[in-house]
């Protein structure tokens, strides 16, 4: 037979493997940053762009969709043209791909430090971002499934079904999160409220999670780790029952992260229900993964590659595993805003993603520079590192889960709560917080020795060049089953036709979910007396946004007796449904803040965000001093109003021509409040004197940003009146 000759893309392969070991180093620095802040909280005071609620979602960010995106990328373009023996269709939609990739990144990284943020978990670009992070995505699946139209090789082989089914959810996912109304250029409000917004948020935060840290993942281990260990997969029927089970089953799982909250309970059950299915393809996979090295396991003691991959596969098991486990509402109800979900969101970040990462990369690079890995034992020294690293991350941090949980849930004989001040809880777990910044710094030092390694291999090997390779044509393809041939082997030749059956299994649970959420109009019961923010405490909000506040504080008091009692009466799904987006949080390293209105007064807020150590002796809140003094920007607050009635916020046009007077009131009424504290005045006027002998404007308070940051906190939880509420013990918080 005749065989043509072609050249494999290596080139975009090597950008997206530099682009990996360089975002993963940032991304990773980062989050050691933010590891060390919970021990000097103080350490970046004063600097807003260095603010611990400014970088977590750039540390999130850059190890997501930075380190592990661009991995994805490499090891996709690498093992594709391998497996369809072809070249990509397009080195243009490749570069384009790749240059687009890394442009998002930076404005990420410039964005997110500046207090551009949505503060949707994983979704936190604002809207310019989402529509660039749609049209690079797009290209990368037309430039995907284009190749496999030109392809070689008949058959599509499993990785690939994985590569179809992220390319189509991710994409759904991305677009329903992001529908939103922009305001400005880089401000926009969620186009969905409440209950809505957190229904859609974690259908995408657990899919994203899915088909962004999963489904590629997956797809990687059938390519690699069966070519590492030279041994074919174990069972291709497993790979079959694997791949659709579990792209059906994983869509549905998203409300297992709204437990217990204002969440209806139908939507919660079928989370719970779909959640504990998903372990049976999640282990299914790891076996398949795991018995594709049988025989091979005196390698896996000499072969740093397989060493990785074997930990990863196994971090992929102990993950998926705890996962199910965690969407058990017993099990929920102690871990959920708790460290323990930190610990379980890292054993699949750093095991999973980065182990599996690192085995791909020691893979690829000698074959690319056409050279043997530099050295063995620096591969193997980033192992045992590695290795250690995740051990020490993750074990204090489900101690320090488990002790949380039982410290908020302890009561005394009298029926008080034996831990009433939530600081009490923080100080305890200060030793678990240095065993994570050890085991952090652990796995960063090996991800050097890989970055070393890495360059002293491609400095001995040949340059980068594109490889040549041969294949006979593909003959016209049969449209009919052909005798003896199996279903599922007749659809592994039609990737159109299986891209398409992917989305309709992707799309039933969504559909099922999203659906009635968003248009029964009676999902959330009405309370009358809840109403829109004022203009300052709109304001008030889009800073708390702004400076990540939700990153430790959650706004949803659960209905059990140790969170009534410590925070007030549970959350109502009534009473958030001006709220754009939803505030609920997902961690609780300082208490819940949905009824702190009324508890404080404005000058214990004022001195709070100024020193946190002053009212709350033990706090390891960083402080917010910039908010003392920078001056409140009024430009945008008509067309926030006027883009909140554009979503159903009721204000009338009276109130948004009247916004700026309205301000006017409510912060002359807060400044009023402050001037009861004779420290306040004596600084307050001593900072008027200074600015008028040196010819500097003074900006009133009423019109710093404090003002409106307090008027929103005094605003939480006070639009319903119930005893409980009022009356809890502000000693509790």
């Amino acid at each position: 037979m005749q065989t043509e000759q072609f050249y494999y893309d290596n080139q975009v392969v090597k950008k997206f493997i530099n682009a990996t070991i360089f975002w993963g180093l940032i991304g990773m620095s980062v989050g050691l940053l933010l590891a060390f802040m919970f021990l000097f909280p103080n350490m970046t005071d004063g600097i807003s762009w260095l603010s611990f609620g400014r970088l977590r979602p750039l540390h999130t960010n850059a190890v997501i969709f930075a380190f592990v995106g661009n991995a994805i990328f490499a090891g996709v373009y690498y093992s594709t043209q391998r497996l369809l023996k072809a070249r990509m269709w397009s080195d243009f939609l490749s570069n384009l791909n790749f240059w687009g990739w890394q442009a998002i990144i930076v404005g990420a990284a410039i964005t997110l430090p500046l207090g551009y943020s949505t503060s949707k978990e994983y979704a936190e670009l604002e809207w310019p971002f989402d529509i660039a992070i749609a049209i690079i995505w797009v290209a990368f699946g037309l430039n995907l499934i284009m190749t496999m139209v030109k392809r070689r090789q008949r058959h599509l082989y499993v990785a690939i079904w994985f590569y179809l089914a992220t390319f189509v959810t991710v994409a759904v996912l991305h677009i329903v999160n992001s529908m939103a109304i922009p305001v400005t250029a880089l401000k926009s409000y969620s186009m969905y409220a409440g209950v809505q917004d957190a229904l859609v948020q974690w259908w995408y935060g657990h899919n994203a999670v899915a088909f962004f840290l999963t489904t590629p993942f997956l797809g990687l281990m059938y390519y690699f780790v069966p070519k590492a260990a030279n041994r074919p997969v174990y069972s291709y029927r497993l790979s079959i029952v694997h791949f659709w089970s579990l792209i059906f089953i994983y869509i549905w799982a998203g409300p297992h992260h709204l437990l217990y909250t204002a969440l209806p309970e139908w939507a919660q059950n079928l989370g719970v229900a779909f959640s504990v299915m998903l372990l049976a393809p999640s282990w299914g996979g790891m076996i398949n993964g795991l018995l594709t090295l049988r025989g091979a396991w005196d390698k896996v003691r000499v072969d740093p590659v397989l060493k990785f991959m074997v930990v990863a596969i196994t971090g992929y098991g102990m993950a998926t595993f705890e996962g199910p486990m965690l969407s058990l509402k017993n099990v929920n109800a102690i871990a959920h805003f708790s460290d323990w979900i930190i610990a379980h969101v890292h054993v699949g970040a750093l095991a999973w993603n980065g182990f599996l990462t690192f085995g791909m990369i020691y893979w690829m690079v000698p074959r690319l520079f056409k050279t043997k890995l530099y050295s063995i034992k620096l591969a193997n020294a980033h192992f045992w590192i590695g290795t250690l690293g995740i051990i020490m991350y993750a074990l204090p941090m489900y101690v320090a889960g488990f002790m949380q949980a039982s410290m908020w849930n302890q009561f005394n004989p009298d029926g008080t709560l034996t831990y009433g001040n939530f600081l009490e809880t923080v100080t305890q777990i200060m030793p678990m917080y240095w065993m994570r910044a050890i085991g952090g710094t652990l796995f960063i030092t090996g991800a050097f020795i890989m970055l070393y390694n890495v360059v002293m291999t491609a400095r001995r090997g040949s340059k980068v060049t594109d490889e040549l390779a041969e294949a006979a044509p593909l003959s016209p393809v049969t449209k009919r089953q052909t005798s003896g041939e199996g279903y599922h082997t007749w659809l592994e030749r039609r990737p159109i036709k299986l891209t398409i059956y992917a989305t309709i299994a992707i799309l039933i649970g969504g559909a099922v979910q999203i659906i009635p959420s968003l248009m029964v109009d009676d999902y959330v019961p009405v309370i009358s007396s809840v109403k829109p923010y004022t203009p300052l405490e709109l304001e008030g909000r889009d800073i708390y946004i702004r400076e990540g506040c939700v990153g430790c504080h959650s706004q949803m008091v659960r209905p059990f007796r140790s969170e009534v009692e410590r925070y007030g009466e549970y959350s109502k799904s009534g009473e958030f449904v001006y709220d754009h987006p939803f505030l609920w949080g997902s961690k609780r390293t300082g208490p819940d803040l949905h009824r702190v209105g009324g508890k404080y007064s404005d000058n214990w807020h004022l001195n709070h965000m100024y020193d946190p150590q002053s009212t709350s002796s033990g706090s390891i809140m960083p402080s917010y001093k910039w908010l003392i003094n920078s001056e409140l920007d009024k430009s945008d607050t008509e067309a926030k109003m006027k883009a909140m009635v554009t979503l159903g916020v009721p204000y009338t046009e009276e109130e948004i021509a009247n916004a700026q007077k309205w301000m006017d009131e409510q912060g002359t009424k807060i400044e009023e409040n402050l001037y009861s504290d004779p420290d306040f005045v004596a600084t307050y006027e001593a900072s008027k004197k200074y600015a008028a002998e040196n010819g500097e404007e003074f900006v009133e308070m009423k019109n710093r940003e404090i003002v409106a940051v307090i008027a929103y906190l005094q605003r939480l939880g006070t639009d319903i009146k119930v005893d409980n509420a009022e009356n809890a013990s502000a000693k509790n918080q």
